[in-house]
């Protein structure tokens, strides 16, 4: 089974809509993949319309059991959701002993999926840090604009903390140009100095798509709203390039 957090430290980058998209699309493929929403603004049930009694604050507070928080979504897709709850869940964690791996014994009693994918909130809060102390792979998506790459060279920094106060061993291993003009100038160049940077990590870039801005309002992937758009292409590509690691 493989952990990746969708994870930059900047917000706007696109983290909501690769985890929901990259998820849908290897479901898909015939993956049994759970979608796991960290972020206490709960776009991914936003984004999806999701209505679940039961939610990932549930389950880290002990009122509930993992398994009893998990949705399904769709074939081969399964969510454990959150609402803004999940803020106080912060307090819950500051007051445990096992604070930082929580997150990993609580997870590690779910089998059966091909992917786990977790939606983290653009924070170095203790949630992050539980998902980074759990996973085994990081995917950041990257606004192609000067800001964005200046935080990509600030995520190894925050990988390899990690690692060494944790005892992890977690890699970046895909860089996720997202929002990408190919008409603007600063775009062309900020892709270009990420591909001659990390050159094996990074991936086809996901264009700017008015169907994936407009998949949300329908609850839907960028595949089920509009599976011949350029959006779907571009995170279609995405899929095959995870699918092939």
């Amino acid at each position: 089974m493989r952990t990746i957090c969708i994870f930059n430290h900047k917000g706007g980058v696109g983290k909501t809509t690769t985890a929901i998209n990259l998820a849908a699309g290897l479901s898909r493929e015939n993956k049994k993949v759970l979608l796991v929403d960290l972020d206490p603004q709960g776009n991914v049930d936003t984004c999806l319309k999701i209505k679940k009694e039961h939610t990932l604050y549930d389950a880290m507070t002990g009122k509930q059991p993992v398994q009893q928080c998990i949705a399904n979504l769709a074939e081969n897709l399964d969510i454990l959701s959150s609402t803004e709850e999940i803020v106080k869940a912060e307090h819950y964690l500051a007051q445990q002993e096992n604070s930082r791996l929580l997150l990993k014994e609580m997870m590690s009693g779910v089998n059966g999926y091909d992917f786990m994918i977790f939606d983290c909130p653009p924070s170095l809060g203790l949630m992050n840090q539980n998902a980074l102390a759990f996973c085994k792979e990081v995917f950041v998506p990257v606004a192609t604009d000067y800001l964005g790459f200046d935080a990509l060279k600030k995520m190894q920094g925050i990988v390899t903390a990690v690692n060494r106060i944790y005892g992890n061993n977690i890699k970046i291993t895909k860089i996720i140009p997202t929002m990408y003009d190919r008409r603007n100038k600063i775009c062309k160049e900020t892709l270009s100095i990420i591909q001659n940077e990390y050159p094996e990590r990074t991936t086809y870039p996901i264009h700017m798509n008015s169907k994936i801005k407009e998949a949300p309002k329908f609850g839907k992937s960028i595949f089920s709203y509009a599976k011949s758009s350029s959006g779907a292409r571009d995170y279609g590509k995405l899929v095959e390039d995870v699918l092939a690691m």
